[in-house]
């Protein structure tokens, strides 16, 4: 949506040019804009002066407000929003990659380094616009020369010493990596240099001939492939606090890091701090320690060029939040001294209000908001013009009355709404039809009334002459609706191509297809025939060793149980891992021939075909107040695809805690109820339940349909009322637990069950739900990850979607861990109570809660708390958790029962007392509780000082205090798998047969299983379009079975360390090598190679070679293609019954056909034979080799 036009009304105004003209000064009359009004009037002023302009608001929140807003009015001017750190002053937490990043690249676009010439580096030739809040402009910052003096820009052909580069790079926070993949990492591979730069888009790969750089090229983090190319480019500081600058800190503080407990003691020391202080090394809490690095910290009013136009939104509240901010600060600082957990004498983290109120004084500031003293204003005032929209709350007949009537040629109407098509369709009834437009870019394309498909947070009256007026109007005024939530653009953790592929160490577990389970021994290289070559070792009991070649690497997988312990290793030569693996067959078959029967008795059904969305659909769904993830709407759209064929869906919906399943739920409920049909809602909790209740009865309220609920917060009276009703056809969607699965529930016409957690029902429920499958459209949500594999192995089998990427504004939760303390408890509280914001406080036993709720209480008097327990009576636990969810209560200190699927966005603080007597499921599952909002959530994980830890219990806390991240790739989904077993998720328990051959086999297994029982069936129930969806489920599936071809051939083929130094990535490459499955996936392969590691050695040469010739070995039907005493050949199974005379005519003479294989010349040359191997296989391939010599296939 660009809106750029409408600044064309305002800048020709009198009062506007007039304030132009006085800008140069620095006696700025105050502007008293109405609020709504003034991210256009800065817009409208940016682009008159075409200077730098720096807004300041007084909260966080009115900051994201602006930010989202001003790329509507200017869509070709950087927007740059400098953010808040996510730690209180004085607190030693890290700061997210988020917020660093976005402070370091606003910095980087206002201090380029200076280039030869003493000429600052080319920057963008428009001026910027900053946004910022009070919290982020009082923290101190690097000085602007040490930011500069830490940036380097590079050129083509530019001479450089690149040990000295790196050296540079790591004094100003870079950290070196394998793959580059996240801001402020680097990576060197020979002549190949890889560096991400915070204020890019994208990494940079500088190619070196020597010490000259021959080449810039910026590539995608994803696939590690090159984008474009580049002339020049500039690295900036990758951190605040610069490495090199940490020793600084370290001499400060000696004394006191002398005094500090040992971490073994509390997790939470700040002692490790002391050794990255001391060697000047990056860690995550290293801005915590900003105030000791600099003789005189910065403030971002430092950084901003001199004709910079500074706009304070509203001065009195910037003075006043200052002043908060201060008291919390000195609290703070006043508890810390007093546990010791502050430096004595410490400098202030942040600039205080006389510091920041006399550097503004001296700079030019405009005022837009209120003054203190109305009747000193003098001078052009921009807010006479403006006055607040007018309100219809959803009132659509009067408002399209009065648009009607307000039709003059001196009035312009600009009706902005995310239901515009809607809206037009409605005033065509009544007059000439407008077609909505995306785009106002000039004062010309306004008619009297325009419609524009978008959404702003509110709108305004701008009265432009004295009769003249143009009104904005937006959601807001017409139906009283919110703008989405302002997004916090978060980059989405990109993912190699070897992350599919899971990290093997050595001393890992792993298990070989044809041998067992046996344990990792690294990468070894062995001289065969003169040629050297790698191999991965494998040790099996009693010591013996396998070498497995490296095109045999996709035979190898690490070992996943189902319960993360350690597996029985297998004995080479022993029957006993082929009878394991027979008796996982069968139990793979089993489980394939259940799930097939499912969807062949789904697919013979007929069910109810639903109709395409009506337009109330388009309306309900535009009432979402979020922006929908690009996986959020495909899921939505698989979902409305099945529902509109006629058979019975049977869908099942993955995604994390939060990632937005519940959305897609209600819009196939709602399609449901379109066409007169039922819908229920099993979930596993009463308080789930409740929830789902209030939010799907918010979000069609304006709709005619009843929402209710069946639970143990209803009375028996109430729940005959509600059967009743739902057996006469007056409910449309019932939400309930179990009971909805009781005897007495009936429906006069069900057509959608949509079932949250399945996983978490008795067996008897789940055969129940299982029957009605077959004859209703069923929707089933999970929170456990699939990974790829199973993801493959069920494709065709069961319908998944899958929602893997965040909602945007979501930020990874800033994860405590550490002993309890009633400082950190109280500090914890009042910073979530300070921001408006709610806490969860978990004790999970009940015998004890009210003591510990009475505890907190004379701890924190300032807050409300309310306790809650699955023990209370019904409605007394109802009310509890409707009051928390409405922001009756400050804190809710409850048991476990907030553990699954609560959702209440304004609680973003959840404390977990004696976290270590929890599961890491649960674990996992809590912290899920927050973090649904673009708020910074934080988690606490305390620990009892006077009860040792176990080291499982240790492990738990340290294993859920490492992964913090969004979707931070299939590592993760692998190790969630451990803690949380996948037996549920195939319907069936099977985790004994898991623990046998380990996840990644079974998976495989269980995919070849589900396409052979496929086969042997037929496919005679499915229909034209499906039997083609299955054939290329067949054709892509990754882990298909395929035949074992022995490659033994007197060439070198590895990967050299010179050429990629990591082992790790060694292994993750030969792994991906491996698993390519034809010759343009091996091309690109070698593309990739050239691009990342630079030209190819022979070694690498011949490994490409070896895989190709094992493809096309495949495609022939041979076993092997090797070398006896000095003659190549090519074994193939079914020489002996065909016509060899008619082979060998075929293939020619340069080659002999013997009864097993296909000879070539003694001691053929090299760069003969490598030519002529791959033609001759070429022509073996087996479906040309069929029709010519009828050849049965296998």
């Amino acid at each position: 949506m660009q809106l750029n036009g409408l600044l064309d009304v305002l800048a020709g105004t009198e009062a506007f040019q007039s304030l132009v003209k006085v800008l140069n000064t620095q006696a700025y009359p105050d502007q008293m804009v109405v609020r709504s009004a003034r991210p256009y009037v800065v817009a409208a002023l940016a682009r008159e002066l075409a200077r730098p302009v720096l807004v300041v608001t007084a909260r966080v929140e009115r900051a994201y407000d602006i930010a989202e807003q001003l790329p509507a009015w200017l869509p070709d001017t950087p927007i740059l929003r400098f953010q808040e750190p996510t730690a209180m002053f004085y607190e030693r937490a890290p700061w997210t990659e988020v917020v660093t990043r976005a402070r370091l690249q606003t910095l980087a676009a206002l201090a380029p380094p200076i280039v030869p010439g003493n000429q600052p580096a080319v920057q963008s030739t428009t001026p910027p616009i900053l946004v910022t809040s009070a919290y982020a402009l009082m923290q101190v910052t690097l000085p602007v020369r040490d930011f500069r003096a830490g940036s380097r820009q590079f050129r083509v052909g530019q001479r450089i010493d690149i040990d000295q580069l790196i050296k540079q790079w790591v004094g100003v926070g870079y950290q070196p990596v394998t793959v580059v993949i996240q801001p402020g990492t680097f990576s060197r591979r020979g002549g190949i240099v890889d560096v991400f730069p915070p204020a890019m888009d994208f990494p940079v790969r500088i190619e070196f001939f020597g010490d000259e750089i021959d080449s810039l090229r910026t590539f995608d983090p994803a696939s590690q492939r090159s984008v474009e190319t580049l002339k020049s480019f500039v690295t900036t500081p990758a951190r605040e606090a610069l490495p090199g600058q940490l020793p600084v800190a370290a001499a400060r503080l000696a004394q006191w890091f002398e005094g500090l407990p040992d971490q073994d003691e509390d997790l939470a020391s700040p002692a490790p701090d002391w050794r990255h202080l001391e060697n000047g090394t990056a860690f995550p809490l290293a801005e915590s320690y900003l105030p000791y690095l600099y003789d005189t910290p910065a403030s971002l009013l430092d950084y901003l060029p001199d004709n910079t136009l500074i706009v304070v939104e509203d001065w009195a509240g910037l003075r006043d939040t200052i002043g908060e901010l201060e008291d919390q600060a000195l609290g703070l600082r006043d508890e810390k001294e007093g546990m010791n957990a502050l430096p004595p004498n410490a400098p202030r983290p942040y600039h205080t209000w006389d510091e920041i109120f006399d550097e503004l004084s001296s700079l030019p500031v405009l005022h837009l908001g209120q003054p203190d003293d109305v009747e000193h204003v003098k001078g052009p005032i921009l807010g006479e013009l403006f006055s607040p929209g007018p309100r219809y709350a959803g009132q659509l007949r009067l408002f399209l009355d009065e648009l009607q009537e307000s039709q003059r040629p001196d009035t312009l109407s600009v009706i902005v709404t995310r239901q515009a098509q809607r809206v037009a369709e409605l005033w065509g009834e009544r007059t000439d039809h407008l077609t909505p437009v995306t785009k106002i870019e000039s004062a010309a394309d306004l008619r009297p009334i325009t419609f524009v498909e978008g959404a702003l947070a509110e709108g305004w009256t701008l009265h432009y002459d004295d009769t003249a007026s143009l009104y904005l109007l937006t959601d807001a005024e017409i139906f009283g609706w919110n703008r989405p939530e302002p997004r916090r653009r978060i980059q989405p953790r990109p993912m190699t191509p070897e992350a599919y592929f899971a990290d093997m160490v050595e001393g890992d577990y792993v298990v070989h297809v044809d041998y067992g389970v046996g344990k990792f021994k690294g990468i070894h290289k062995r001289k065969l025939d003169g040629s050297e070559r790698e191999y991965l070792l494998v040790e099996y009991a009693g010591g013996d060793m396998l070498y497995v070649p490296i095109h045999q690497a996709d035979r190898l997988s690490k070992y996943v149980g189902s319960d993360g312990g350690a597996p029985t290793i297998n004995r080479l030569g022993t029957p006993e891992w082929a009878r394991t693996k027979e008796r996982t067959q069968k139990a793979v078959e089993e489980v394939a021939e259940d799930l097939l029967q499912l969807y062949a008795a789904r697919s013979v059904v007929r069910g109810h075909a639903f109709s395409p969305d009506t337009p109330w659909q388009h309306e309900m769904e535009a009432s979402f107040p979020y922006v929908e993830t690009e996986d959020q709407l495909r899921a939505i759209g698989e979902v409305k695809s099945d529902m509109e064929r006629n058979r019975p869906m049977d869908r099942l919906l993955c995604g994390d805690v939060g990632y937005g399943k519940t959305e897609v739920a209600l819009r196939a409920a709602f399609k449901a109820v379109m066409d007169g049909k039922q819908v229920a809602l099993l979930v596993p909790t009463t308080v789930l339940a409740q929830q789902h209740y209030t939010t799907f009865s918010n979000r069609v309220i304006s709709f005619p349909m009843r929402v209710e609920m069946l639970s143990r917060f209803r009375t028996r009276p109430q729940q005959e009322a509600i059967l009743q009703d739902l057996r006469d056809g007056k409910i449309d969607i019932i939400i309930g637990t179990h009971r909805l699965l009781q005897e007495d529930v009936s429906f006069k016409d069900l057509g959608l069950l949509v079932i949250d957690e399945e996983q978490r029902f008795g067996v008897t429920h789940k055969e129940l739900l299982k029957r009605m499958r077959t004859e209703v459209d069923v929707l089933t949500m999970t929170a456990t990850p699939i990974p790829r594999t199973l993801y493959m192995g069920l494709t065709g089998v069961r319908d998944i979607s899958v929602i893997q990427t965040p909602p945007e504004e979501r930020l990874p939760v800033v994860t405590y861990v550490g002993i309890y303390d009633d400082k950190l408890v109280r500090q914890s509280i009042l910073r979530e109570l300070d921001r408006g914001g709610q806490v969860f406080f978990v004790h999970n036993r009940v015998q004890s809660i009210d003591m510990m709720a009475d505890r907190l209480r004379r701890l924190v008097p300032e807050a409300s708390f309310v306790v809650g327990h699955g023990q209370m009576e019904e409605r007394e636990l109802e009310a509890i958790m409707a009051d928390f969810a409405t922001g009756e209560y400050d804190v809710l200190v409850s048991t476990t029962i907030i553990e699954s699927g609560l959702d209440i966005p304004n609680a973003n603080t959840i404390i977990i007392d004696r976290a270590d007597r929890f599961g890491l499921a649960q674990l996992y599952q809590l912290r899920g509780r927050v973090g649904r909002s673009a708020n910074q959530a934080f988690v606490y994980f305390f620990h009892d000082r006077d009860h040792r830890m176990t080291p499982e219990a240790r492990e738990r806390l340290e294993t859920i205090g490492e992964y913090t991240d969004l979707g931070a790739g299939l590592s993760i989904a692998i190790r969630d798998l451990e803690i949380r077993g996948i037996g549920d998720l195939l319907g069936t328990r099977q985790s004994g047969h898991i623990d046998a051959v380990g996840f990644h086999l079974y998976t495989q297994m269980l995919s070849d299983a589900v396409q052979r029982v496929r086969q042997d069936n037929g496919t005679s129930t499915l229909t034209a379009e499906e039997i083609a969806e299955q054939a290329a489920d067949q054709a892509t599936q990754l882990l298909q079975a395929r035949s074992m071809v022995t490659i033994d051939l007197a060439l070198p083929g590895f990967l050299p360390m010179d050429y990629v130094p990591d082992m790790q990535l060694r292994i993750q490459l030969y792994r991906r090598l491996a698993n390519i499955e034809n010759e343009s996936e091996l091309d690109a392969m070698q593309a990739e190679l050239q691009d990342r590691f630079g030209a190819m050695p022979k070694p690498v040469e011949g490994l490409l070679t070896q895989l190709r010739i094992k493809l096309l070995a495949q495609l022939a039907g041979a076993t092997a293609v090797a070398t006896e005493n000095g003659r190549l050949h090519i074994k193939l199974p079914y020489l002996g019954s065909i016509d060899r005379v008619a082979l060998q005519n075929y293939l020619g003479e340069v080659v002999r056909v013997s009864r097993t294989a296909i000879w070539f010349p003694q001691n053929m040359p090299e760069q003969e034979w490598r030519p002529l191997l791959v033609d001759i296989l070429r022509r073996l391939n087996r479906e040309q080799v069929q029709e010519v010599f009828a050849i049965e296939g296998d």
